[in-house]
């Protein structure tokens, strides 16, 4: 059963707005953006009419900022406000968490809506993930994201939100994917993630079904659950939970350290 994809996209006023924001960012920190995506539903695949703008950043200093015995922050914060939701990460940062491996990074750099790329920059580092293996890392993640959200919004309630559903789904289709494609990370776009996998076409045509009611439901949108959704759910979250150690990380400070120094001296 074919599963369709779902065409990411920004209204280009919306865009404008972002872009905006972005540059008065830049202006006010003295910082160059690296990188900018969208990080939620949107980018998810399953907004709904009134989802919000979570917008996510890598940007870096000029390199006087880093010569300091003082630790400084490392993160960008604008408060909640509206529709917007946007903050960022230091590159020194960002590089430390790809080394661990980080699931959220690897996700913003497959992020299918971006906002701003440095072609470059972000190429080196999409290399640089690969190399680093994250099975253990993004299984411990996923499952504990499944999980917590699982007990506070499903357990035992006959209806779910719709929103929470999805939260729960997303990454135990994550967890299906370290299990049966386990040399390529999850995409963080949901119909790729199903696509992806050679799941059943009674859950493809479940899944499908909750697509259609959560793009036309509010972000508060209830519906009943669906029992073949909950025992794959659960299925994938036991896996999880009791599968061997997958990780043999490689040791990769010395090759994230000249990624760093060459991003800040503009050698990249």
């Amino acid at each position: 059963m074919t599963f369709p994809l779902f065409v990411s996209s920004i209204a280009p006023d919306v865009e404008a707005i972002i872009q905006s924001k972005l540059t008065a960012l830049e202006t006010k920190y003295d910082v160059q953006i690296l990188f900018a995506i969208e990080s939620g539903s949107r980018a998810w695949g399953f907004p709904s009419p009134d989802s919000d703008y979570d917008v996510r950043f890598i940007y870096a200093h000029q390199p006087d900022w880093y010569l300091s015995i003082e630790p400084k922050r490392d993160v960008i914060e604008l408060p909640i406000d509206g529709d917007w939701d946007i903050n960022g990460w230091d590159i020194r940062k960002a590089l430390g968490l790809l080394i661990k491996p980080n699931p959220v990074m690897l996700e913003w750099l497959s992020s299918p809506i971006q906002y701003r790329w440095n072609e470059v920059v972000c190429e080196r580092l999409k290399t640089f993930a690969a190399k680093t293996t994250y099975g253990e890392s993004c299984l411990h993640h996923y499952r504990n994201l499944a999980t917590k959200q699982w007990d506070k919004h499903v357990s035992d309630n006959t209806d779910v939100n719709l929103k929470k559903y999805f939260y729960i789904l997303r990454p135990a289709l994550a967890i299906s994917w370290i299990k049966h494609v386990p040399n390529t990370p999850p995409p963080m776009n949901f119909h790729e993630l199903v696509a992806g996998q050679n799941l059943s076409p009674g859950l493809i045509g479940h899944i499908e079904t909750l697509l259609d009611l959560k793009s036309k439901a509010k972000e508060i949108g209830c519906g009943q659950r669906i029992a073949m959704i909950d025992d794959f759910i659960q299925e994938q979250m036991q896996w999880a939970t009791v599968v061997a150690k997958l990780d043999n990380r490689p040791d990769l400070l010395d090759e994230g350290g000249d990624i760093f120094r060459k991003v800040i001296k503009g050698d990249l």
